[in-house]
């Protein structure tokens, strides 16, 4: 599902999101809510492979952590390397992005 997230365009994002979510991206744009993060996705996404390493999940009840190192590629920019963590919310047997952040990494 997170893996998607990166590779499945802004509409993809969008239906496993939740309406009110939160995303940090490193600045600019930096934190982002509801509509302002369609916006940003729109511009940014079509990631072609992504490859994620140190992934971990943390689960306490209906809430799921997922943290992992990505680094991914697209034509015509350098390869994008970062830490993330993202919460979902399993809403009625629905896993929902709550939060997502990206710290980048040189």
């Amino acid at each position: 599902m997170e893996e998607h997230f990166w590779t499945s365009g802004a509409d993809n994002a969008r239906a496993t999101t939740a309406t009110n979510a939160v995303m940090v991206f490193p600045y600019p744009p930096g934190i982002l809510q509801g509509d302002q993060i369609w916006t940003h996705l729109q511009q940014r996404t079509g990631w072609r492979s992504v490859s994620m390493a140190e992934r971990r999940v943390t689960r306490c009840h209906d809430i799921a952590i997922l943290t992992y190192r990505v680094s991914a590629e697209k034509p015509d920019v350098p390869i994008y390397k970062a830490l993330c963590a993202s919460t979902y919310l399993n809403d009625d047997d629905r896993w929902l992005r709550i939060s997502h952040q990206q710290t980048s990494v040189a």
